[in-house]
This record gives C-alpha cells, structure tokens and sequence, in this order.
C-alpha cells in the first residue's frame, strides 16, 4: 500500500472533517481523538472529541457535522454524558462504542440513541477484573469480543461478548 507524498511537505493531506478552529459548534472538532469509518455500512466519520466531552457523525468533506452523543463542551457522567471520550469503534449494526476516558468506563449506544449502556469498567478508576483506569483504544475480534486498553493499569483487558 502506498500514499501519494509531497517531497516538500510529506503525505498530500486533505482536510475531510473540521479544520474550522477547536470548539463545541458543528463545524469544529475539539481535541478529536478516535476516528471510526465503515464505508461499505454508513458514509459517516465517526469521531471522539476529548475537550468537546462529545461524539460527530461526519460526512467526510462536508463543512459541518452532527452530534451524537454527550453534551458538546459539558463533561458528565451519566448514562447521556461523556468525559474526554477517547477511542470509537461502530459495528455492522451502527451501534457505537465509545471508550469514556475520564468516566473509566466503555458505553455502547445503540443505533440512534443518545442513551448508553455501560459495557465494560465500573465508572471508578481501579485495577480489578472489573475496572478500568483511564481506558483509550478499542477494538473488536471476529466474535466481538471486546479489547480495551487500560493505560494507568499497563494493561490490555477482553471482555467476552455475552
């Protein structure tokens, strides 16, 4: 796989999804810090804005996007609000999945719901089985089992799909 590159400047970038300053409006991302793109299921970016306390949906190129999850520029911690929100992943149904950094939790909101479920950590920082303590990336195995890394705890935890 290659890249066409600049030999001035390095890799031809385009910007596909805010650009237009940090804040909390529709056009801007704030702090963005996990990327989910499906294209064969939604021509949506979806995109984490740590500072925002919020999730995007982006068409990529379009001069603004939607919110769709938190409240953009307003931390929180229940089952409708986001703390630095970190990585992002979307399943082949359009549920997303979004690693709630500074909650220390994993919500899933399904598809079209402002509403998640907790699905891994307990909301509290700690290093049991059950706990996660400043959680970042996410990923997913072919049976959707679930993989999240525990950064304060040095550790990467699976959380069996039920």
């Amino acid at each position: 796989m290659s890249y066409q590159m600049n030999s001035t400047t390095g890799t031809n970038g385009q910007i596909v999804a805010g650009g237009a300053g940090a804040g909390n409006t529709n056009t801007q991302l704030n702090l963005p810090w996990g990327i989910s793109y499906l294209p064969t299921m939604s021509n949506y970016l979806y995109i984490t804005n740590a500072a925002g306390h919020s999730a995007m949906r982006w068409i990529p190129g379009a001069s603004s996007g939607q919110f769709i999850a938190g409240t953009p520029g307003t931390s929180g911690s229940n089952a409708t609000s986001l703390n630095t929100p970190a990585g992002i992943r979307v399943d082949s149904f359009l549920n997303m999945f979004i690693v709630d950094f500074g909650n220390h939790r994993v919500q899933m909101f399904c598809y079209n719901s402002t509403t998640a479920t907790t699905i891994a950590g307990t909301g509290t920082a700690g290093n049991s089985a059950t706990q996660l303590n400043a959680p970042k990336g996410i990923a997913f195995d072919s049976s959707m089992n679930l993989y999240i890394s525990d950064t304060v705890n040095r550790r990467i935890q699976k959380f069996v799909k039920l």
